[in-house]
Parts: structure tokens; sequence; C-alpha cells
């Protein structure tokens, strides 16, 4: 059965180890975040670093998940000290599941900060994509399906919750879905 994957980037206004208030909030909140994501009807899994260091992406061994990659447009820091932005690796039954996950509950008021925490662009900050059940995406495939999305808008290859897709390549929507952020 098909897998649904996000693949979410975002650069921040400050880095990671920055020791701001703003800062520790994110960090804060991201944590909680993940916990009640974790137990979301639909949730499959996601990449998280096998040493589990805190800011430490680059760095990391991620496993199956591939080397930590971020798109081209991403010019600040890569180490534990500079780097400046948010990323999510995660697969799903689907996309009304990770629809619920992103647009309720403590991530939806995660994202009515989010111009707290980040940065504008004019990128696309989410990314979506079927695999068969027996794949690992990675963090490149990640990365390459949101530039591609970027670069051409939504097609089966890459696509978002406004503009979804069956995993057959069928243009669909997800009840409900007003946002692309």
């Amino acid at each position: 059965m098909p897998r649904l994957v996000l693949y979410t980037f975002g650069v921040l206004k400050s880095p990671l180890a920055d020791p701001a208030p703003l800062t520790r909030e994110f960090y804060d909140r991201g944590e909680a975040v993940y916990r009640k994501i974790g137990r979301h009807p639909g949730y499959l899994a996601r990449a998280e670093a096998a040493d589990g260091d805190r800011g430490v992406l680059f760095e990391a061994d991620w496993g199956p998940w591939g080397d930590f990659a971020v798109p081209a447009w991403y010019g600040k820091g890569r180490t534990a000290d500079t780097t400046a932005l948010a990323a999510t690796l995660s697969l799903w039954t689907g996309p009304r599941a990770a629809f619920d996950a992103v647009y309720t509950g403590p991530h939806r008021e995660a994202l009515n900060r989010r111009y707290d925490w980040f940065e504008r662009s004019d990128h696309p900050n989410h990314v979506l994509w079927w695999v068969s059940d027996d794949v690992t995406p990675t963090w490149q495939d990640g990365v390459s399906r949101l530039e591609h999305l970027h670069a051409r808008g939504p097609a089966p290859r890459a696509f978002t919750f406004r503009h979804a897709f069956t995993p057959e390549g069928t243009p669909t929507r997800t009840d409900g879905t007003g946002h692309d952020h």
C-alpha cells in the first residue's frame, strides 16, 4: 500500500543555538508538537537522528533517511552553532491524516506563530509525494521534490495539500484544505 511522504523546510530568523526567548520557545513548542503528531492517527514514522542530538542536523547519523540535505536556497549556517532551519521528513497513511495533524491542535497553534520564528519566503515550505511501502524516503528526496515543486508547480512527483494527487497520479483534493503554507 502506498505511503505519503511529507517534507517540510523553513529558514529560521535565528540559529537554533540562539539562547533568545523566541528560539527557546520554538524549541519547546517543537518538542510538544512532535510528541502529539507521533500519536496522530495515520502517522507512520519520521526521520530522527540516531544520536538524538538537538540542533545537530548536518553531522547527525540519520540511518535509512540518508544524509541531511537542504534546498539550494538555504544560505545560513551548517554547524550546531549556526544552523538556522527547521525541517521534517515523515511518512503518513494519506493526505487527510497528514493535513489534520498539521492544521489542527498544537501544530496549528505553532503555525499561527511561524512569522515570529521563520523568515518569509517565496519558496514552498512543504511538499508531498507517494512512495511504495518498502521505501524509506531520504532527506535528499525531500530537497529534490521541494525544488521540483518550486520550479514546476504541483505534479504527481511533488505536490501540496491544496493541489494533491492520488498514488496513481490523478489530481485530487483533501476536503477542507485551503492551505499552501
